[in-house]
């Protein structure tokens, strides 16, 4: 079918676009090359086991143990969906927030170490994950489930009659059973619609935002957000396609289109990175999600974010410093800068232990950031 050519504005709900440079000027480096490969990694690997994906989970026992506040985790003597009761558990009271289930990894090694009185709150956009956790939740009468981005943190949790939390944690970017299966339009390797849909239930696909947007708006997306050097280019070969009705089409186009591929790297690797986070508003939603930690944490209280690629992790370097330090960029200039609240402790970095990466070429791009929240209390007049 012949496509729109309108100049039309992308979701306004979303991050703004900068305009993209001509071809020939690159873009800011990425800080982990490896994260670049994810997706290619995770199709080589990735499996709809559920089982396969919870043993997968990325640095489990390091979030687990960072969520809880905790150096290290007992030994266990069993799986990790043991009951609380087990012996060789914590025990631990108090309300901690899984920010991104998933298939329910993290979520499963907590509850091991949580006391009978502890609640877990589990979020999550994919309504097949939600399954999961309902299911979960219809085991363990601590849980308790949120089908919505972790963005609604504040607004969830107050529905709940609840106003702040023991710990947070969350496993940002895509899963390898959403890589997996086909039909949700991830994957570059097995064709699908070109949906992309965190949340299928609601929001707009790839296929109908590509059919209305307008080919410098595209490569501002491109560029932006997956950081691909040969945006332009890439961007009028999608526009000039007749129908997005296949995401393997979709893929060949951009691998034609695209003029220097990347040894060991598919050349719709970025592309298709940069198409998901638009659609999905992931990087929006991160700014929302660490913003609303300040005042949901209590004092003492644990964040812990594992990030795959240096988009993500950018962003959450750079909260944890600000809000560690007191110092914000719009201080640098002044002549007496204002005091500011410190709401973190020092922050921390953790990445995948050698043996992680060898039975898992997933977790090979990961960092897992936390801190401690101080005991500060919140102002909302505070710098984002």
């Amino acid at each position: 079918m012949s496509l729109s050519k309108s100049k039309s504005n992308a979701n306004a709900n979303h991050s703004s676009v900068a305009a993209a440079p001509k071809p020939a000027i690159s873009p800011s480096s990425i800080e982990n090359d490896a994260a670049q490969n994810l997706q290619s990694s995770i199709e080589d690997s990735a499996t709809s086991n559920e089982l396969d994906f919870v043993h997968d989970a990325v640095l489990l026992q390091e979030t687990v143990a960072a969520v809880l506040g905790v150096k290290s985790l007992p030994k266990q003597t069993g799986s990790a969906t043991q009951s609380n009761n087990d012996q060789n558990g914590l025990n631990i009271s108090g309300i901690y927030v899984d920010a991104t289930f998933g298939r329910g990894g993290h979520s499963r090694l907590l509850l091991s170490q949580l006391a009978d009185d502890a609640t877990l709150i589990v979020f999550d956009k994919d309504p097949t994950a939600i399954s999961v956790a309902q299911e979960l939740a219809s085991k363990d009468s601590r849980v308790r489930v949120v089908h919505d981005s972790f963005a609604t943190l504040t607004d969830s949790l107050a529905a709940m009659g609840i106003t702040q939390v023991d710990g947070l944690m969350a496993d940002l970017g895509i899963s390898s059973p959403q890589i997996d299966d086909g039909s949700r339009g991830f994957s570059f390797m097995r064709d699908g619609a070109v949906d992309m849909r965190m949340d299928t239930s609601r929001g707009k696909s790839v296929a109908e935002w590509l059919e209305q947007v307008d080919d410098e708006t595209l490569a501002n997306v491109l560029y932006e957000f997956g950081e691909e050097r040969h945006s332009r280019r890439i961007a009028r070969a999608i526009k000039q396609m007749e129908s997005y009705d296949s995401t393997l089409e979709l893929a060949e186009v951009i691998k034609e289109a695209h003029p220097n591929w990347q040894r060991g790297k598919h050349p719709a690797t970025q592309s298709f990175q940069a198409m998901r986070i638009f659609i999905n508003n992931e990087l929006g939603d991160v700014d929302d999600f660490l913003a609303q930690s300040i005042p949901i944490l209590k004092s003492d209280g644990q964040l812990a974010v594992i990030s795959f690629h240096s988009l993500e992790d950018r962003r959450i370097k750079q909260f944890l410093q600000r809000h560690s330090k007191g110092q914000y960029p719009e201080d640098e200039n002044l002549p007496m800068p204002p005091n500011r609240p410190r709401y973190f402790s020092k922050p921390k970095r953790v990445g995948p232990s050698k043996a992680e990466t060898s039975q898992n070429p997933r977790a090979r791009s990961a960092w897992l950031r936390m801190a401690t929240r101080t005991d500060t209390e919140y102002q909302q007049t505070a710098a984002p």
